[in-house]
């Protein structure tokens, strides 16, 4: 018997400003899996992501974690649907008045941990899976954008999470830096044993990280499969996104 996907959505519909960016979306995510989500610029990639933390609701479709839809959630809810989902924002969306260690600490005193030395022991350990340790009195406008990117990430696993959603976290990064977020993201999988999702359009990250890949376009998932097959289509569709080719006419 096929295993059940951790997280599937069917058949997602979602209209922003009179255009329809999501048009019939449907995705199985499988447990313990890096699943990366390829697609151009506003095409609706992070729309999707928002939805599987309640921050959108579908103007129809399912969503369904562990095989509960949770599409008509209250947020009170929702709440326990976050708790196993950890959000790396595009930005690292830190806050700026925080420290490092208060930002990586936020989530764990908004779910009731009073106690300042579990909060400092957990800081401190989770940074340190970052490689992070030694920069918990810093404030984010004193952090490089990898390290920002490695914060937020912190502050997404210190309360461990079943899922980690990753939004564009190669955005804006040089290469150098960019090859130390995959691997970072590889090595999250293995030692968290986490379900992944990777939204991104740098092929490089896709190839380092993904387990499976899938290719929005037009609103639907257009591909669906392996790194290899990815590679390997000879779609015309795919082939221009891949090799990174317009249309336009020179």
């Amino acid at each position: 018997m096929a295993a059940e996907p951790m997280i599937d959505v069917r058949d997602l519909v979602q209209r922003i400003g009179g255009q329809e960016i999501l048009r019939g979306f449907s995705l199985p995510v499988m447990r313990g899996e890096t699943l990366v989500l390829l697609g151009r610029s506003g095409g609706g990639k992070s729309v999707f992501l928002r939805h599987l933390i309640g921050l959108m609701k579908p103007i129809s479709g399912r969503i369904l974690v562990e095989g509960e839809d949770i599409t008509g959630y209250s947020e009170r809810q929702l709440e326990a649907v976050r708790r196993k989902v950890g959000m790396v924002f595009q930005d690292g969306a830190l806050f700026d008045s925080m420290t490092v260690a208060e930002n990586v600490a936020f989530p764990l005193r908004e779910r009731g941990e009073r106690d300042g030395a579990v909060v400092a022991r957990k800081v401190n350990e989770t940074l340190a899976l970052v490689n992070m340790t030694g920069h918990e009195h810093k404030m984010p406008v004193n952090l490089s954008g990898g390290m920002r990117k490695r914060v937020a990430l912190a502050r997404a696993i210190v309360s461990p999470p079943e899922v980690i959603l990753y939004d564009e976290p190669t955005a804006g990064l040089d290469p150098i830096v960019s090859d130390s977020i995959n691997r970072l993201i590889r090595r999250m999988q293995r030692q968290l044993h986490v379900t992944s999702i990777v939204v991104t359009h740098d092929m490089v990250s896709c190839y380092h990280v993904a387990d499976r890949v899938a290719l929005l376009n037009a609103g639907r998932v257009y591909f669906y499969g392996t790194v290899e097959e990815l590679k390997q289509s000879r779609d015309p569709v795919i082939r221009d996104f891949v090799d990174g080719r317009s249309d336009e006419a020179d």
